[in-house]
């Protein structure tokens, strides 16, 4: 295969027509020197709003389980199931406590209504305590 042809990787004579060489003669005004005043506040150090991402209940439930107290998250919207299993897994872990997601709601096992109440806060979620 010694007659192979080679493409020229040099950068080579160009390819016709570039449609944006005009634009680098059309008069344009230069780029702002200063970013824009939403941004220059993020870079200042000034830590950019919540966004509250709504209302969830949280209900302490003994009935139908044996005498057990289960702490259930309820009222997601906007969420999908990766999330909410990621979230389950942090409550778990902050409090040393086993757990699980079913039909949209995180079950977590005790009365662990303060420690989720703060995980779900800085997840930027409005916690409400809810029931008995």
């Amino acid at each position: 295969m010694s007659g192979s042809k080679r493409i020229p990787t040099d950068g080579g004579p160009s390819f016709g027509h570039n449609p944006f060489d005009a634009l680098s003669s059309a008069g344009l005004p230069p780029a702002p020197e200063h970013p824009p005043a939403e941004a220059a506040s993020h870079l200042a150090g000034k830590p950019a709003p919540k966004k509250n991402r709504g209302r969830v209940d949280i209900i302490r439930q003994k009935a139908g389980r044996g005498g057990k107290t289960v702490t259930v998250v309820t009222g997601f919207v906007g969420i999908g199931l990766p999330e909410k299993e990621q979230l389950a897994k942090a409550m778990q872990r902050t409090c040393g406590t086993g757990g699980t997601v079913k039909e949209g709601r995180i079950e977590i096992q005790g009365d662990k209504r303060e420690e989720v109440a703060r995980i779900l806060t800085e997840a930027n979620f409005r916690p409400v305590f809810a029931g008995g």
